[in-house]
């Protein structure tokens, strides 16, 4: 399980990398054609980089709240099912023990 959560954020890590490189390469194409000046791709750049890096820091937020939750459920069911093996192998000891026995009077 963990394995998969961790390998879902390394792929939005990707797709955030591959995003950032079509935004660049997008904004460069405009200021080629004179439709965008190159401050203001930078400015873009950056402003864009910095709502990926918001949603992301969002994102990871809501996994780790996600996974502690699943984690106290975990551990509330696994304590749950030890107290009730417990309390199983308690009434099997007991039904395994002997009865005390009485000395028999002449």
């Amino acid at each position: 399980m963990i394995d998969l959560i961790k390998k879902s954020v390394l792929a939005g890590l990707g797709m955030a990398v591959v995003t950032k490189e079509k935004v660049e390469e997008a904004l460069g194409d405009l200021v080629r054609e004179g439709k965008l000046n190159a401050s203001d791709a930078k400015i873009m750049a950056e402003k864009i980089a910095e709502q990926g890096r918001r949603e992301f820091d969002e994102m990871s937020e809501k996994l780790a709240a996600k996974l502690r939750e699943f984690t106290v459920r975990a551990e509330e069911s696994a304590e749950k099912r030890i107290s009730a093996l417990e309390q199983r192998v308690r009434v099997l000891e007991q039904n395994l023990t002997p009865p005390p026995s009485r000395a028999r009077e002449p």
